[in-house]
């Protein structure tokens, strides 16, 4: 664990969420953030994104450190990024700086398994069949086939990734430890939608 930094540079976004081994494009344009992914870019490539809660300009305790792997700067000062997903990490406490942009120290111990390069298949069929249906009634897209090419934990994220959920179930996901509990925690939501709602904006009662 020690090649991942205690003190990172942290984006806070509200309504994104990403996992280990997935890519997470960004256009980067106001001035804090630019200097946070120069600066990270000249460092080390790490960064981490983490859900900005809708109150007092504070963060979720949990995000995802991400490595930048493609960094292209546009003729009008925007930067486009690349971040791949590394591993997750708990926030615990903020570093007080001179930055325009925040930094946090963080702790990777409780997501030790986002390493692991296992594919211990655990059956998700079920959950896979649901979001269907769900992306389906809910007007998202989603090519099946190029979904069906990713390796068993990419499906998972991917998935989780995209729903479309509010940021506290969105951030459900993300601390959700094992993959085991991120399917049934998906599972979960997307039952209550299917059950719940009535896409043409009516309540099932």
């Amino acid at each position: 664990m020690n090649e991942y930094p205690e003190i990172i540079p942290v984006f806070p976004l509200s309504g994104v969420i990403y996992f280990p081994k997935t890519n997470l494009p960004l256009n980067i344009f106001e001035e804090r953030y630019l200097n946070l992914v120069n600066d990270a870019y000249k460092k080390n490539k790490f960064m981490g994104m983490v859900q900005l809660k809708k109150i007092d300009n504070s963060v979720y305790q949990v995000g995802c450190l991400g490595k930048i792997n493609d960094y292209q700067k546009n003729e009008d000062g925007r930067i486009l990024i690349n971040l791949t997903g590394v591993i997750r990490f708990e926030i615990l406490d903020e570093i007080k700086n001179e930055k325009l942009y925040r930094e946090f120290r963080v702790s990777y111990n409780k997501f030790k398994k986002d390493l692991s390069s296992s594919l211990t298949k655990i059956t998700s069929d079920n959950l896979i069949d649901k979001a269907k249906i769900f992306f389906r009634r809910s007007g998202l897209l989603l090519n099946w086939k190029e979904f069906e090419k990713l390796d068993h934990i990419q499906k998972i994220n991917t998935l989780a990734m995209i729903s479309p959920v509010t940021n506290e179930e969105k951030q459900k996901l993300v601390e959700a430890v094992t993959l085991e509990e991120k399917i049934k925690t998906l599972e979960d939501i997307i039952n209550f939608y299917l059950h719940e709602v009535n896409f043409e904006n009516r309540t099932i009662q």
